[in-house]
């Protein structure tokens, strides 16, 4: 059974820093693009991160450019997305997914989701 899992959410002041991960049971995920998206209340979802499957591209919205990092971990089929500096607005429900082809900006070239997990920025 393909599954994607997030988790390293949870509650941080404003300049911290988390790490959530994205594990992968049913597939390799060396295979596929690896994008995470966030959605806060209110607000459309968008795309943070991204890292290819071919050479390890790694790609960062300008929100995040500079504070986020996006890494494999190979041995254990499984995806980081390091944030530091955290700020108020980074606060949503952080989400993995993988695309077969390339990464992308349009989530719906992906085709697995993981559940999410939630990333709150507070004082």
């Amino acid at each position: 059974q393909v599954q994607l899992v997030e988790s390293g959410g949870g509650l941080v002041q404003p300049g911290g820093s988390l790490r959530v991960s994205c594990a992968a049971s049913g597939f390799t995920l060396d295979d596929y693009a690896i994008g995470w998206f966030r959605q806060a209340p209110g607000k459309k979802r968008e795309e943070v991160s991204c890292i290819s499957s071919s050479d390890g591209t790694t790609f960062y919205a300008d929100s995040v450019k500079g504070r986020f990092t996006i890494s494999r971990d190979r041995a254990k089929n499984t995806v980081h997305l390091q944030m530091n500096s955290l700020k108020l607005e980074d606060t949503a429900f952080y989400y993995c997914a993988a695309a077969a082809r390339r990464c992308s900006w349009y989530a719906l070239e992906y085709d697995y989701w993981g559940q999410g997990t939630q990333v709150t920025v507070s004082s």
